[in-house]
């Protein structure tokens, strides 16, 4: 019951995430801003620890916070609901 739970609130976020981790991938590898090409050449052994470990915050992050937020939203419907049922 608890795994369902988790894999379930990890299903909310973890699409949106790896979407925007793939795009800032996708960015930072296709050299379009020569200094960073600059950078990318001179720093390339850390510079790629630093950004799997960016990656993965940004991921953790956008799961807890989407799912969280869900919570939140999920809450106040259903405050809204016992309101009205308590308001004829």
């Amino acid at each position: 019951m608890v795994k369902k739970k988790i894999w379930k609130q990890l299903a909310v976020g973890l699409p949106l995430a790896v979407a925007i981790v793939i795009s800032i991938s996708i960015n930072i590898f296709s050299q379009w801003h020569k200094e960073a090409e600059k950078v990318m050449k001179r720093e390339n052994a850390s510079l790629v620890i630093v950004l799997i470990g960016a990656s993965l915050i940004i991921v953790v992050f956008i799961v807890i916070f989407s799912a969280r937020h869900r919570w939140d939203m999920n809450e106040q419907h259903y405050k809204e609901l016992l309101a009205k049922k308590d308001n004829p």
